[in-house]
């Protein structure tokens, strides 16, 4: 069977004219409804040599003289409709063609278009199985395309390979999504997982996309792989859970930096912003917080004028440091163990780490947490890398870190100051890569965006925010339309590396005990939550 054989669906039109980079133009034949097509769905074209696979981008209503619109025709006449409809009334379809369709090879990007008036076909279930591969030990099934009953598989090895990123507005569920994906990185692991769970959503129980609804955690569905820290170990108890480790901060970890980074929340003015670096010289980058607190309002005076600094600010800039980051529980002037050194050992076991942050979910306790655990654990993977490769060792596993509320730490005025903007730029050179949240993509640093491989994308409506997401896209023009109708729950379109090409997925249904039972069923080693001896001793060499 030649390419041109391979089966296919029902008969659309035929190609028309158009360009590679713009998309072809396809005449649809009269006896198809323009109502059945839709952005997003996909199509087959038959060329001379080739079978060309792409997607419908935009519908378009044609008239084949100008004065019909003018003077439209008595369409309730069944003889006039039959005579202009398909003819004079006829429609288009804007098609991006992707990929070239082998019936024995994986498919190829495209690089040329299809002939003049090459047929178009519906995509079966078939072709597009062929695009997107079975799930096996290294795909994961993320949804299926719109109005077809057939799996689509993310290529979980590629996805980890540069970061990642899930987008749309707020109530689109991004936290639905990312939850799946990572319920495929347990579950396949290509990679160990950190999570910063700012709302609790991911470690126990999380809730539904629909109602709100409690669903399974990874703790409940994966046991032993997945382990809770708590910055709130009460608030994780209550909600069902027992912590595996509870995280304390200490002083000595909170750096110049770090207030940069919280210059927002916390409302400084980047005088005070300067200040702080003025006050980690003059006491030491790892006493200046704790001794700054202990200052009382005549040492601050003394303190400014022996600096050269002003009093005002200096005493606004403690009040906010007392009132806002001292009274977090989880600070402590001491501490007895090294929290970065307990989630080290259970990274580096395979064993994938959710920190929990309780009832302290605001955001400047949130940017705080992450980017000091953050910045020690990648100088850890940067030495264990380097390491391995001049004593010629096993590298450390893959590391993904996922964080919420990304464009916090990743906006231009930060993106070069927090450990999340490096991880970026450095595209998985010492084994770490970033998992992003985000409802605005516009403000994330440009630079950033370039180097987020794999884009799963919910609605968005903002002109700059798609934009963004679309940004070094080859075709990105194209898809325009397709992401902004989308439906505002349990749609997203994919593209970038992990897929072959972009794809419009309804996600997977989760919540249900079917849902669970599917994935117990698809993970090695385990049933209903438990774990064989075999397997739980492979997780635990390095």
């Amino acid at each position: 069977m030649s390419e041109r054989d391979l089966p296919t669906g029902r008969r659309l039109g035929q190609v028309v004219s158009g360009a590679l980079s713009k998309g072809l133009t396809v005449r649809l034949e009269g006896g198809v409804s323009v109502e059945e097509m839709a952005v997003g769905r996909y199509v087959v074209i038959h060329g001379q040599r080739r079978t060309f696979f792409g997607m419908i981008t935009d519908v378009r209503l044609e008239l084949a003289h100008p004065h019909l619109g003018v003077a439209p025709p008595d369409l309730s006449d069944p003889f006039i409709a039959a005579v202009v409809q398909g003819t004079s009334l006829y429609a288009t379809l804007e098609v991006l063609p992707l990929l070239v369709l082998s019936e024995t090879g994986a498919p190829q990007p495209v690089k040329t278009v299809p002939s003049h008036f090459a047929p178009v076909a519906e995509a079966t279930e078939g072709d597009v199985q062929r695009v997107f591969g079975p799930e096996d030990i290294h795909h994961f099934y993320i949804g299926q395309p719109l109005d077809m009953n057939v799996r689509v598989c993310l290529n979980l090895p590629r996805l980890v390979e540069r970061s990642s990123g899930v987008f749309g507005k707020s109530g689109t569920g991004k936290t639905f999504l990312t939850r799946l994906l990572l319920i495929g990185l347990v579950q396949k692991s290509p990679a160990v997982t950190l999570v910063f769970d700012m709302h609790n959503e991911y470690g126990w129980a999380g809730t539904s996309e629909d109602h709100g609804r409690p669903v399974k955690g990874l703790k409940q569905l994966f046991g032993a792989r997945v382990a809770i820290f708590s910055l709130d170990p009460s608030s994780t108890r209550a909600r069902g859970a027992s912590p595996d480790y509870t995280v304390e901060i200490g002083y000595h970890e909170i750096t110049a930096d770090d207030i940069d980074l919280l210059q927002d929340a916390l409302g400084l003015s980047p005088a005070a912003v300067e200040t702080v670096r003025r006050l980690a010289r003059h006491y030491g980058d790892d006493r200046w917080f704790e001794a700054f607190l202990a200052t009382t309002p005549e040492e601050r005076a003394d303190l400014a004028k022996s600096q050269g600094l002003n009093p005002g600010t200096l005493d606004v800039l403690h009040r906010k440091l007392e009132n806002r980051l001292q009274r977090l529980p989880f600070l402590k002037p001491r501490v007895t163990e090294s929290a970065v050194q307990r989630i080290l050992e259970y990274l580096l076991k395979g064993i994938h780490v959710v920190l929990e942050f309780g009832r302290h979910h605001s955001l400047d306790a949130y940017l705080l947490v992450a980017n000091i655990l953050t910045r020690r654990i990648h100088e850890r993977y940067v030495d264990l890398t380097e390491r391995a490769m001049g004593e010629r060792n096993a590298e450390p596993r893959p590391l993904v870190i996922v964080i919420e509320e990304a464009h916090k730490f990743l906006n231009p005025r930060v993106a070069d100051l927090t450990t999340f903007g490096t991880i970026a730029r450095e595209m998985r050179k010492y084994n770490v890569t970033l998992l992003v949240v985000d409802q605005r993509p516009s403000s994330i640093a440009d630079e950033v965006m370039s180097q987020i491989g794999t884009r799963i994308t919910c609605l968005l409506d903002d002109e700059k925010d798609i934009t963004a997401v679309l940004a070094g896209i080859p075709n990105g023009q194209a898809l325009r339309n397709v992401l902004a109708r989308l439906e505002t729950k349990r749609q997203a379109l994919i593209l970038g590396h992990a897929v072959p090409m972009p794809v419009v997925i309804r996600t997977r249904e989760y919540g249900s005990e079917q849902s669970y039972r599917e994935i117990m069923a698809a993970t090695p080693g385990q049933r209903d939550g438990r774990h064989s001896l075999e397997f739980l001793q492979r997780l635990a060499d390095p």
